[in-house]
């Protein structure tokens, strides 16, 4: 049985930046892929960014340019960094882990096993 915690919501101003945490209590946590997925109010959840195991990352079109995933497998700590924020980024974002070939964009929720219980963002204008 796995454990994800995020860290780092809050509130910011368009333009703002934060860095959303994720750690994990899991065995052989350099062995997952992970990833970042966010849920606005009335939306569905939807992919933000991932990362494989090989160190390969993805990220959804509305981020590229303003995100950076990355990961320390020795503090088995998820990171995503996120720059010039946008209302439109007003979310509450979940860390997921789970196991998929390098050739998927990690952004199907069905690749995941274990889930954080989210943090919120909010973006103001």
């Amino acid at each position: 049985h796995a454990q994800l915690v995020e860290y780092g919501g809050g509130s910011v101003q368009a333009g703002g930046s934060l860095r959303l945490s994720c750690v994990a209590s899991v065995n052989s946590y350099s062995n997952y892929c992970l990833g970042w997925f966010r849920q606005a109010p009335g939306k569905e959840r939807e992919g933000v960014a991932s990362i494989h195991f090989d160190g390969s990352t993805n990220y959804a079109d509305s981020v590229k340019g303003r995100f950076t995933i990355s990961r320390d497998n020795a503090r088995n700590t998820l990171y995503l960094e996120m720059n010039s924020l946008k209302p439109e980024d007003t979310a509450m974002y979940y860390c997921g882990a789970g196991q998929w070939p390098a050739w998927r964009d990690g952004f199907l929720m069905a690749l995941y096993n274990f889930w954080g219980q989210g943090t919120q963002v909010t973006v103001s204008s």
